[in-house]
């Protein structure tokens, strides 16, 4: 599964039909709709379909055909973004009608082209589950377990000094396995937290 970070916009056009797509993160998406909508009161449709996965981890998903034949839009764009495994992230396409029309097979073709042509500009990146734990060692291994965590990609969210040092860590699955098994000698677990 793969998903985008920053916000990227394409621009195809279809017998003088404009589709601009803008593919996003998910948590951006309701901002950046109404910015659109703002922006472009001109437009006859917003097309949107997105995927994310939820607190159970299980992938959401929802489209919008916004007054365009039912089945010709917002299907064809999130079956672009399930083809490419995307997750976490958003489409919208804006249509600004050229006066001609394109038939259900022609808008079907129009608004999947205009995802692929966004997603081909994106940069993708690759999801992994990240999970939380949190740790104590004693002050002596600070150094150790901190090389531990920056050489296995975990991130250190927290930092406690008492009696003992306890830091609460962030990162996937693979890679908190391989960190802890590195320093098992040194850190005690103390719990596997949620975000």
């Amino acid at each position: 599964m793969r998903f985008v970070k920053d916000i990227y916009t394409e621009t195809l056009e279809v017998k003088q039909s404009k589709f601009i797509a803008y593919v996003m993160p998910y948590s951006q998406y309701e901002k950046k709709l109404q910015e659109l909508k703002d922006s472009n009161p001109k437009a006859r449709h917003f097309v949107v379909a997105f995927r994310y996965l939820n607190e159970f981890n299980q992938v959401v998903e929802h489209s919008s055909d916004d007054g365009e034949p039912k089945g010709t839009s917002g299907k064809p764009s999130l079956f672009v973004l399930q083809g490419a495994k995307l997750i976490n992230s958003a489409v919208i396409i804006i249509r600004y009608f050229g006066g001609t029309k394109l038939g259900t097979g022609g808008l079907v073709r129009a608004y999947s082209d205009s995802v692929n042509l966004v997603l081909e500009s994106a940069k993708l990146f690759e999801y992994k589950h990240e999970i939380f734990k949190t740790i104590s060692f004693e002050y002596s291994n600070v150094r150790i377990v901190e090389y531990d965590c920056l050489e296995n990609n975990i991130d250190i969210i927290e930092k406690i000094f008492d009696s003992n040092v306890i830091y609460k860590l962030k990162g996937s699955d693979s890679d908190m396995e391989n960190f802890l098994s590195k320093v098992d000698r040194l850190v005690k677990l103390i719990s596997i937290d949620t975000p």
